[in-house]
C-alpha cells in the first residue's frame, strides 16, 4: 500500500470505470482495515446449514446453498433477499454457481441427491437436470469467460464437464479417477485456474492435490456403471483418457510417510477444499485431518530429504570409515536450494504427444540466497526477542517473531536454524517436517551451520526416514569432528538404531501377512502403477497455515482474501475463521463466526467485504467497523490459545471430538493451555 499514489487513483477513479474498479480493487484489503474487521450484518432466510456461497463477477449479488433445498440470492449491500430458488433437490446443497457471461442469470446447483441442476433466476424455473453422477456431487467449477459451461466433482470418483448447448443429460466425463485409485476414490473439489482456464485441480479423500492440462485430456461418455461392473481396469486403460504428462501431483512432503499413522489413528486425510490464486500462480488447499497448505505452480518445489554429500565442500575427501564415499554435491549446488531448503530443481517439463506442458512457459527460476553479515536493527531485535520468548517456552510466539525477521532478512541462516529449533519444539502437525525444510535452507546458506545440521539429523529421526537420518548424523561426526562423541550424538545414534532395527522387524512381519492375505493385495492393486508414478513426482509446499481445526465436515473452505491474495482465510471446527498474513504466515485476526462451525468464506471481488456460513442458517457478512471505540463482540482476542486448543482437537480420540461437537467441554482440549509448559528447559537452544 506504500507504493500506491492514493492521490493520483483517486483522480482517475472519477475519469471511468476501469480506474474506479483499479482504484477499488488496489486499496481494497490493507492492515488497518483486517484489524478492524467485525460483523456487519446477518442474512436470514435459510432453515437449514448453509453450506455454500457464491458472489456473482461485480459483488452486488450472493448466491447461497442451504441443508433446506433452497438457493437464495440476495442483494448484500443492502442486506436485502431478492429471491428464493426451490431448486427441486432432495438432497442437501453442496455447490452454487453463477454461470459466466449469463448476465447473471443462470445459476448452477449441485447436492446429495447426485444431480446438477440449472436455474433461471428470472423465471426461477429449473431449465435442466443433469443425473449423470452416482456419487454426492461435493462442488461445481465455472471459468472466466467461459459461456455455458461448468464443471462438477463428485464421490463417485469423476470429475464431468457440463456444456448447456448440448442437447444430451448425461455430460462428458473429463477425469474418472475410479481407473488410477480403485473403486473407494471420491472427488471432494475442483477449481478452474482464473489466468489459465485449461490448468483444473481437484482435491479427493487423500493429501494429494492434482492438477491437469484440460487441453490434453479426451473426454468421454463412458457409463459410470458399465466400467464398475468391470473393476477396476488398470493403468492403461486410463492413460487413454489421461496422456502422459498432462498432469500433476502435489503434496506435502512429510504426508506419504505420516498417512498410514494417521489412518491407524482414524484420522482421514481429505482435500476439502482448493482454489487457485487471483493471479492463477498459487494454489491454496485446506487439507482436512491436517493444515491449510499454498503451492506454487510457477516456482513449484521437490520435496527433500537428505542425501549423501549433501551440504559437503568439494574439495573434502571421504572420512576413513567409509560414510562420505563421494562429495558429489557442493557447496556451490547446497546453495542453489529454494528459500526453505528444498533443492532447486524444477520438475522436468512434461510433454504431451499433441506438445501441451502442463508447466510449460511458466517455470520460473529460485533466487539464490547469499550468505548476510550482521542483521538489520530491527530483524536482530525481533530475533533477540524470539528467543527470549524460546527460552519461556512460548514456541509459537517465537515461531511468529522469526517469520516476521526473516522476511526482513531472508538470507540469514542464523533465522532459519533458530525458527527450526522451534518448530520441533512445539512439535505440531507438519512442524518437523518446517524444521527439516528450514535447516535445508540454513545449510544452504551456510554450510558450516553446526546445530542445523545436526537438527536436519533429528529431523529425519522424527520423521521415520531412517536410513537418511543415519547418513546425515555420520557426515555431522565426518564434518565435524570435534562433536561426533558428544552426549547428544550418541544419543541419536543409539536412537536411529534402534528404530532400524524396530523397522527391520516390522518389515518383515509386513511382507509375511501380505504374502498370506488376499484382502491386502487387493487393496494394494487398487492404486495403478500410472497412479503410483504421479504421486511419486508429487512436488512439495511453498507455506502452511496453522490454527484452525478441519476434521469435522468435509466442505471446509480456506480463501485468498485481497487482489493480490494478501490474506489467506479458513474456517474452523470451533466455530471460529482465522486470518493469515500470507507472506509471513501469521495469524492477524480470528473472529466468531458461528455458533458450531465456520465451513464456508468467500470473500468480495473487489471490496473488504468477506461471506461466511456454517452451521447456522445465516449468512454473516464481515467488514471493516468504525473506528468509534467500540469492542467487537466476535473477536477472539486468545489467538494463540484458539490455535493450540485447535491442534489438540485435531488429535484428539475421534469419541472425545464428537463430544465437543455436541458442545461438553474436554479438559486438556477446549483449553488452550499448554500441558507440556513443565517439561523442563528447553532443548537445542537458538543461536
Amino acid at each position: 500500500m506504500a507504493d500506491t499514489n492514493i492521490t493520483r487513483l483517486a483522480g482517475q477513479r472519477e475519469t471511468g470505470d476501469r480506474a474506479r474498479l483499479r482504484f477499488e480493487r488496489s486499496l481494497q484489503v490493507c492492515p488497518p482495515w483486517v484489524q478492524r474487521m467485525g460483523l456487519e450484518a446477518e442474512l436470514t432466510g435459510h432453515s437449514g446449514c448453509v453450506n455454500c456461497l457464491e458472489w456473482n463477477e461485480q459483488g452486488t449479488l450472493l448466491a447461497s446453498g442451504s441443508d433446506d433445498l433452497n438457493a437464495i440470492i440476495w442483494q448484500p449491500l443492502v442486506h436485502k433477499q431478492l429471491c428464493l430458488l426451490r431448486t427441486g433437490h432432495q438432497g442437501n446443497i453442496f455447490s452454487v454457481k453463477f454461470l459466466p457471461s449469463s448476465g447473471d442469470r443462470i445459476v448452477a446447483t449441485a447436492a446429495a441427491d447426485c444431480k446438477v441442476h440449472v436455474h433461471d433466476i428470472n423465471t426461477k424455473e429449473v431449465t435442466q437436470i443433469f443425473t449423470c453422477h452416482t456419487g454426492r456431487v461435493k462442488r461445481l467449477a465455472t471459468a472466466p469467460n467461459v459461456p455455458y459451461m461448468f464443471w462438477s466433482a463428485s464421490e463417485d470418483g469423476t470429475i464431468r464437464q457440463f456444456d448447456l448447448r448440448m442437447s444430451s443429460r448425461d455430460a462428458m466425463i473429463l477425469v474418472d479417477l475410479t481407473q488410477y485409485c480403485g473403486t473407494s476414490v471420491e472427488v471432494k473439489c475442483i477449481s478452474i485456474n482464473p489466468r489459465r482456464p485449461e490448468m483444473m485441480a481437484t482435491g479427493a479423500n487423500d493429501p494429494y492435490i492434482r492438477m491437469y492440462d484440460t487441453r490434453a485430456v479426451t473426454a468421454h461418455r463412458t457409463k459410470h456403471a458399465e466400467r464398475r461392473r468391470g473393476g477396476f481396469h488398470g493403468s492403461s486403460e486410463a492413460e487413454l483418457n489421461l496422456p502422459a504428462g498432462c498432469a500433476q501431483y502435489y503434496v506435502a512432503g512429510h504426508l506419504p510417510m505420516k498417512q498410514s499413522d494417521y489412518q491407524r489413528r482414524f484420522r482421514t486425510l481429505v482435500s476439502t477444499y482448493v482454489t487457485f490464486s487471483p493471479d492463477g500462480n498459487e494454489l491454496l488447499v485446506n487439507l482436512g485431518g491436517e493444515q491449510v497448505y499454498l503451492f506454487d505452480v510457477v516456482r513449484p518445489r521437490k520435496p527433500h530429504r537428505f542425501q549423501l554429500g549433501d551440504y559437503m565442500p568439494a574439495t573434502l575427501q571421504p572420512h576413513d570409515n567409509g560414510v562420505v564415499s563421494k562429495a558429489h554435491h557442493s557447496v556451490a549446488h547446497a546453495a542453489a536450494s529454494t528459500s526453505n531448503g528444498v533443492t532447486n530443481g524444477i520438475a522436468a517439463k512434461l510433454h504431451h504427444t499433441n506438445g501441451f506442458s502442463l508447466l510449460e512457459g511458466k517455470q520460473q527460476p529460485r533466487t539464490t540466497l547469499k550468505p548476510v553479515g550482521n542483521l538489520p536493527p530491527r530483524a536482530e531485535a525481533l530475533k533477540l526477542r524470539a528467543n527470549e520468548v524460546f527460552c519461556r517456552q512460548q514456541f509459537s510466539l517465537a515461531i511468529a517473531l522469526y517469520n516476521q525477521a526473516i522476511q526482513l532478512s531472508p538470507n540469514s541462516g542464523i533465522l532459519y536454524g533458530n525458527r527450526a529449533a522451534a518448530y520441533m519444539k512445539r512439535g505440531w502437525d507438519g512442524d518437523i517436517y518446517s524444521a527439516l525444510r528450514d535447516c535445508h535452507t540454513a545449510l544452504s546458506i551456510d554450510p558450516n551451520h553446526i546445530k542445523a545440521h545436526f537438527r536436519l539429523a533429528r529431523c529425519l529421526h522424527e520423521l521415520q526416514w531412517t536410513k537418511e537420518s543415519l547418513d546425515c548424523l555420520n557426515q555431522f561426526r565426518g564434518r565435524f569432528p570435534e562433536h561426533a562423541h558428544s552426549q547428544a550424538c550418541d544419543m541419536l545414534d543409539k536412537d536411529i538404531k534402534a528404530s532400524l532395527f524396530s523397522k527391520s522387524d516390522h518389515d518383515e512381519d509386513k511382507s509375511t501377512k501380505s504374502d498370506t492375505s488376499p484382502n491386502r493385495r487387493r487393496q494394494g492393486d487398487a492404486v495403478s502403477e500410472a497412479e503410483k508414478t504421479l504421486r511419486e513426482k508429487a512436488l512439495d509446499y511453498e507455506t502452511r497455515f496453522c490454527g484452525h481445526c478441519n476434521t469435522t465436515t468435509d466442505i471446509k473452505e480456506a480463501n485468498f482474501f485481497g487482489n493480490n491474495g494478501q490474506y489467506i482465510v479458513a474456517g474452523s471446527d470451533d466455530g471460529s475463521f482465522f486470518m493469515w498474513e500470507k507472506k509471513t504466515t501469521n495469524i492477524v485476526r480470528v473472529l466468531r463466526g458461528d455458533d458450531s462451525i465456520v465451513n464456508c468464506l468467500q470473500p468480495h471481488p473487489s471490496h473488504c467485504l468477506l461471506a461466511t456460513s456454517g452451521i447456522d442458517p445465516v449468512v454473516r457478512l464481515w467488514s471493516p467497523r468504525p473506528e468509534d471505540g467500540s469492542n467487537e463482540e466476535r473477536l477472539v482476542e486468545e489467538m494463540e490459545s484458539a490455535a493450540l486448543a485447535n491442534q489438540k482437537r485435531m488429535n484428539a480420540d475421534p469419541l472425545e471430538v464428537m463430544l465437543l461437537n455436541m458442545g461438553y467441554r474436554i479438559t486438556g482440549i477446549s483449553e488452550g493451555s499448554d500441558d507440556e509448559a513443565g517439561d523442563g528447559p528447553a532443548q537445542c537452544r537458538p543461536s
